[in-house]
């Protein structure tokens, strides 16, 4: 057997490594304290337990600061996660059944305004949506990509489109269907068909 088959390193030991480092660093910290502290006043030393104390707060203090620092990240960035993971599905599937069923930007208003009359105003929000993606790739603005995320196609239409505004519209409850449990209301459904309305009217 080769020796580079064997594990040069792994992450328990240097997290052992860094927690030995670590120790010993405050270790030093306390005897460097300790040895003004004669000066000051003889015969005072730390406690071995106030050690222990300090040490377990520093670890403590130092958890806090990362587990703030991952939560800040979390909420920075899980919309583009869910987006890479569920969003890219969606849009591949929702593309591929459109292109099947050969769906133009005029059927799938005529859908929209169907799901309107029925009271699914989540359906006939995401109808206008997938209009808008057909209209964009018709005229050949952002053409279909079926990998592509909502935050990809808001990238390209902020580079691309000005005003960009009535894109996000669109786009945010397009998100909020898809990720959120929010119930779509009827002034959902306004602001969608008001923001297709707005786009269309740019091209003209």
């Amino acid at each position: 057997m080769s020796t580079d088959t064997f594990e040069k390193t792994s992450w328990s030991w240097q997290l052992s490594q860094f927690q030995q480092q670590v120790g010993e660093w405050i270790e030093y910290q306390f005897e460097r304290f300790q040895g003004s502290l004669p000066r000051l006043s003889p015969g005072w030393k730390i406690s071995p337990w106030l050690s222990n104390v300090l040490t377990f707060l520093f670890w403590l203090i130092l958890a806090l600061f990362l587990a703030v620092v991952l939560w800040r990240l979390w909420q920075e960035f899980s919309p583009y996660v869910y987006s890479w993971l569920f969003g890219g599905k969606d849009a591949f599937d929702a593309a591929s059944k459109n292109r099947a069923s050969d769906l133009s930007v005029a059927l799938l208003l005529e859908r929209s305004q169907e799901f309107y009359r029925q009271g699914n105003y989540r359906e006939a929000c995401r109808c206008l949506y997938l209009a808008i993606l057909q209209h964009l790739h018709d005229t050949k603005l952002v053409p279909h990509k079926f990998s592509r995320t909502d935050g990809e196609y808001l990238q390209l239409l902020r580079s691309n489109v000005t005003p960009v505004q009535p894109y996000e519209t669109l786009i945010t409850i397009h998100e909020r269907l898809c990720f959120g449990n929010a119930e779509i209301l009827p002034e959902n459904y306004q602001q969608c068909q008001q923001a297709y309305q707005e786009i269309v009217s740019q091209q003209v």
